[in-house]
């Protein structure tokens, strides 16, 4: 093995099942959330009033063919390339059982669930783990030449890095799937570095997510694009009728001018929040914080000495935070924070100061 090429390993570890939502359950419920990467405020009014006006369709079995041409307009494409799912993460399923692979590659940290996938569907993973001194940067070196599907997210939960379209795209081989997690791209303003849309790069997969831009974590409704083949091979591993009437609903409307409109202006605002609390969280670098930049999705990955603590310290100060160490290639000393408004930011900077002191003993 290169020298250079990060460490390749199927160790088991990272509960790789573990969510930012089980932070805020039971009694996290009370809890100020920055641990799961739902835009705050949302669904809008519009859009639960109009996936509201499709429960008069219940009776009707759910058609897609809208939603579905909706979608493909939106990237240009013809429908044949998209494919409408119960959230991301039945695509990632779907990825697992239906293709034909050998050599599965995903590149941590990111969203675990592709690996979880993976595994379930008995394929051995290769893990290519970026190091924190890179920046947590791609370099397309460190993928195996023999991997015949690489995973990737863009721009990477829980790291916010955006990798360049450019470097992602020469992943791409003669014989290899290329899935590209584009869940949070809607939140990067003008969607720079996006291949969602993109012919011309052979093999390639890219998944979207309708759920966390518009608040529909609880509605189950993405998206697949790629080649018309591989579509087909997706779709028949789907059961009948997989996307419900409201997901459908929700689909056609969240991709119409006027949404992507307010999504373009929700991205900016994000950026300008998550600039205040990368501001706020540099204020603390004397404690031995750092934070992993520059952040370009709507969270950051911030290292924090003795994170486990500082995390239970926040939750009795009615913060909830993502923890770092269900992710493999991070640890115990990795925090995740959603990216919230400037009173929930102060509200939590302030809590964070008092995290990092442990208390004096009595």
């Amino acid at each position: 093995m290169d020298t250079h090429t990060p460490m390749r390993t199927e160790a088991e570890g990272p509960d790789l099942r573990h969510h930012g939502d089980a932070e805020v359950r039971d009694e996290g419920s009370a809890l100020v959330d920055l641990a799961v990467n739902v835009r705050a405020d949302t669904p809008p009014d519009w859009l639960r009033e109009h996936v509201a006006a499709s429960l008069g369709s219940l009776a009707a079995y759910p058609d897609g063919r809208a939603g579905r041409a909706a979608v493909a307009a939106r990237h240009g494409l013809p429908v044949e390339r998209v494919l409408l799912t119960a959230g991301a993460a039945e695509a990632f399923v779907l990825v697992a059982r239906a293709l034909r692979v050998r050599r599965p590659v995903v590149v941590h940290p990111q969203f675990t669930e592709p690996e979880a996938a993976l595994r379930d569907a008995g394929h051995t993973v290769g893990r290519v783990l970026l190091r924190a001194a890179d920046g947590f940067r791609l370099d397309p070196a460190d993928v195996p030449e023999d991997a015949d599907l690489v995973v990737v997210g863009n721009p990477t939960n829980p790291t916010s890095v955006l990798h360049p379209a450019g470097v992602l795209a020469s992943l791409a081989r003669p014989g290899r799937t290329l899935v590209v997690d584009e869940a949070f791209m809607d939140a990067v303003p003008g969607e720079r570095e996006a291949l969602a849309g993109r012919t011309d790069v052979p093999g390639l997969v890219v998944l979207r997510s309708l759920t966390k831009t518009w608040g529909l974590a609880g509605l189950r409704i993405g998206y697949v694009l790629a080649d018309p083949e591989t579509i087909t091979e997706l779709e028949r591993a789907q059961p009948l009728w997989p996307v419900s009437t409201p997901a459908l609903a929700a689909a056609e409307v969240c991709v119409a001018p006027r949404a992507l409109a307010e999504a373009a202006h929700a991205a900016h605002r994000v950026a300008a929040d998550r600039d205040r609390l990368v501001a706020g969280l540099a204020g603390f670098a004397g404690a031995g914080v750092r934070v992993v930049g520059p952040a370009e999705g709507p969270f950051v990955l911030v290292g924090v000495p003795d994170a486990a603590a500082v995390r239970h310290r926040l939750r009795g100060l009615g913060y909830a935070v993502r923890r770092g160490d269900t992710f493999p290639g991070l640890g115990e000393g990795w925090l995740r924070l959603a990216v919230r408004d400037r009173t929930t930011t102060e509200g939590f900077l302030h809590a964070l100061k008092h995290a990092l002191t442990p208390p004096t003993p009595s």
